[in-house]
């Protein structure tokens, strides 16, 4: 493997290593999500391995009010697990494992909607643990806090804006924001097919939002997740653009693009599209597999 950035001042990678694909999900998810493109990356001999953010996966706390037959004042109440829990607790879980996976070999370091403000985190603190960064419809905040984003015009087309019925409870109360995904609620389960899944099925979405955690943090430090030209802005990247991305809309996903090819013109975002909806790209994984061997195998 041979793979040379193509200005100065920026990372190289100069390897005879076989790289190591780091994944990270976005909100609500964890390692779960990216198991169906851990394997079919496997199968094509590519090393890579998926992370759970603190607070997910085998970490997350089951809100107790979601056992038996549930209990609605007990979710409406009862603190999160995850609550405090934040970018800074991302940054250093991920940087604690891209450092192991550093001592084999190149790393090339891949985030998902939410996901892509972890990217940034690293990518600003830890420039020498990154040999790329692959962004999957995912955020990359530049010019302006996640909030901003929400509430740009970009963002105005999104289907989650819809989706306010899955909160079970008061996030500045439980610490958290508390999902409800085993939802049988048929309008709510519609929009999030058209959103999630539209290239999908039914029992697909279903077993992908009952994979969810139920809790997400609310701690998001816009600090350390928006770009930095002299360290972030070091890192070859590319951009996976989803046209049929519904959740996350194209002209947001271009947005986070032309900003961030403004503040590093020198080492511009290299752009591909995929015709696959915001989850659709995980649960149908060979075509985010064969993009991402490209990437890894020819720069």
């Amino acid at each position: 493997m041979d793979i040379t950035a193509p200005a100065p001042g920026m990372i190289s990678i100069v390897s005879t290593a076989e790289p190591t694909v780091v994944l990270v999900h976005g909100a609500s998810c964890n390692s779960a999500s990216w198991g169906p493109a851990v394997r079919e990356l496997a199968l094509r001999g590519v090393r890579a391995l998926a992370v759970d953010l603190p607070g997910h996966g085998f970490g997350a706390r089951i809100p107790r009010g979601l056992l038996g037959t549930r209990d609605p004042e007990l979710l409406a109440s009862e603190r999160s697990g995850i609550a405090g829990v934040g970018t800074s607790d991302d940054l250093a879980s991920v940087a604690a494992v891209l450092r192991r996976a550093k001592e084999h070999g190149p790393v090339v370091l891949v985030g998902a909607s939410r996901g892509g403000a972890t990217l940034n985190a690293v990518g600003n603190a830890h420039p020498e643990l990154v040999d790329r960064l692959v962004y999957i419809s995912a955020h990359c905040p530049v010019s302006a806090g996640v909030g901003e984003y929400h509430a740009s015009p970009e963002n105005a087309e999104s289907l989650l804006h819809r989706t306010a019925g899955l909160l079970l409870a008061d996030p500045g109360l439980v610490g958290a924001l508390r999902f409800d995904w085993g939802t049988a609620d048929a309008e709510l389960l519609d929009v999030l097919q058209e959103a999630l899944l539209a290239d999908g099925t039914r029992d697909e979405l279903l077993t992908y939002l009952h994979a969810q955690d139920p809790d997400e943090s609310i701690v998001i430090e816009d600090e350390l997740i928006r770009a930095n030209p002299d360290t972030w802005g070091r890192i070859p990247r590319h951009y996976v653009r989803l046209p049929a991305d519904r959740a996350m809309p194209l002209a947001l996903q271009d947005r986070y693009i032309a900003e961030a090819d403004a503040l590093t013109p020198d080492n511009r975002f290299v752009v591909h599209d995929l015709d696959a909806t915001h989850i659709g790209v995980q649960i149908h994984p060979e075509p985010i597999a064969e993009l991402l061997q490209r990437v890894i195998t020819t720069g």
